[in-house]
């Protein structure tokens, strides 16, 4: 299975402004910039991309991982932080911060918690960055 993204860049780095499109229209020349990427400017940029790819992916391998332990999630919320930092090396992303909130009927903490890191291990997002960002998990049973 291949899904595919586009990015058009016009300019200089500090200057220039592009768009991101995905195959889906759910992007549709959605502008990016620097002011985007390293400021508080209006658009999106790679790392907000990559946080939201992660949280939906861990939260759907949560559901998987609860699944396979006969448990059915009511809602599971994740939110994923990336960190972006400047090293000797130049940029790279150092660390992803998920955190998420589950309410699952009937589940105890340590069925819960056990889901939630093989979903940490086991989503392909976290795969991608193992080994060269720290992936935490704060995974909260409400």
């Amino acid at each position: 299975m291949d899904r595919t993204a586009n990015a058009v860049w016009h300019g200089g780095l500090k200057d220039g402004k592009g768009a991101i499109s995905s195959q889906s229209g759910v992007l549709k020349e959605t502008q990016y910039s620097f002011g985007t990427r390293f400021e508080n400017g209006v658009g999106t940029n790679p790392e907000e991309l990559i946080a939201a790819a992660h949280s939906g992916c861990f939260t759907m391998a949560l559901s998987a991982q609860l699944g396979a332990a006969n448990l059915t999630p009511e809602s599971l919320e994740t939110t994923a932080t990336v960190t972006l930092a400047k090293g000797d090396a130049g940029f790279s992303i150092t660390k992803i911060a998920l955190v998420t909130k589950a309410k699952v009927p009937g589940a105890d903490a340590a069925a819960f918690d056990k889901a939630a890191q093989e979903a940490k291990s086991g989503c392909p997002i976290s795969k991608l960055f193992k080994g060269n960002a720290e992936i935490t998990l704060d995974a909260t049973l409400v």
